[in-house]
């Protein structure tokens, strides 16, 4: 998400968004109407909401689609990648969507939950401002970490030596000792359960860069301390590089990855409570 890059392929993502919001509308209008029992009924419910979608479509969704239909900037996500994180927020959106990195991708993310809390987590101050300018309506927290990419493998390596970092007491907020947590990040971050978690940021390609160390051990303790029904959906993009992979087999486990495609992975993490003897380890 964070490589700059222009990225060209407009017409077939103009084409997928519109279906996308077009069908979405349908079947949420669809379904909040009152069931029907015969095929007549079911034909005259899908008719109405033909003319109703344009009563039902979000401000952000038409704005996404404005957006991708006048630039030559696309996701840099491939289809297949961003198919997987649709099916799952076509299941449960309206929900709580938390993304580490804001892109090109953010405005298609944000229409992709319409009514539901989509937060962008961002490091870098001038992207923020310069992706606001032309998405003002986007929600975003710019926040400061404090590792580099340099320290991945000594932060891998002595995050078992200090008890702050271990389940099951392990903590976010405020756990300045555990060089692993986000500890001292906007309020919204802590006091909301995220259902689905989106990790394609911060940078991790130059050793100076935060990497993604801390987001994906902090992104384990939350999925791990839900209190709502359900798992946390937590995604991770760029799993082709060393540490993204690294990490995740130690924090977000082998056997909650559920897909694969591409250079993206798809976990479904249980709160620590409903797994058996799994309140000592994230593993």
């Amino acid at each position: 998400m964070k490589n700059r890059n222009v990225v060209i392929g407009k017409p077939f993502f103009i084409t997928f968004m519109i279906a996308v919001v077009v069908s979405g509308t349908l079947m949420i209008t669809i379904l909040t109407r009152s069931s029907a029992t015969t095929t007549n009924s079911i034909l005259c419910t899908f008719a109405g909401s033909l003319a109703s979608t344009a009563d039902t479509t979000t401000p952000i969704q038409l704005l996404s689609i404005l957006h991708y239909a006048t630039s030559p900037v696309v996701p840099q996500q491939s289809r297949s990648e961003i198919q997987i994180t649709l099916d799952v927020l076509k299941t449960l959106s309206p929900c709580n969507f938390l993304v580490f990195g804001l892109g090109h991708d953010s405005l298609m993310w944000s229409s992709l939950n319409p009514r539901g809390t989509t937060l962008f987590i961002e490091e870098d101050i001038r992207w923020v401002q310069r992706v606001l300018k032309n998405a003002p309506s986007l929600h975003v927290h710019p926040v400061h970490y404090e590792t580099q990419l340099s320290d991945a493998d000594h932060l891998l390596s002595s995050y078992r030596s200090d008890p702050r970092c271990l389940p099951p007491n392990v903590f976010l907020r405020g756990n300045t000792p555990c060089k692993l947590a986000l500890s001292n990040f906007p309020d919204e971050f802590y006091e909301k359960e995220w259902d689905v978690i989106m990790i394609d940021g911060p940078r991790g390609y130059f050793k100076q860069a935060p990497g993604r160390m801390a987001v994906i051990f902090s992104a384990a303790v939350m999925a791990r301390a839900r209190m709502r029904p359900g798992v946390t959906h937590v995604f991770l993009h760029d799993v082709n590089r060393r540490v993204e992979k690294a990490f995740a087999h130690e924090f977000l486990c082998e056997k909650n990855r559920v897909e694969s495609v591409g250079r993206l992975w798809h976990f479904e993490i249980p709160p620590a409570a409903k797994v058996s003897g799994g309140g000592h380890s994230f593993c």
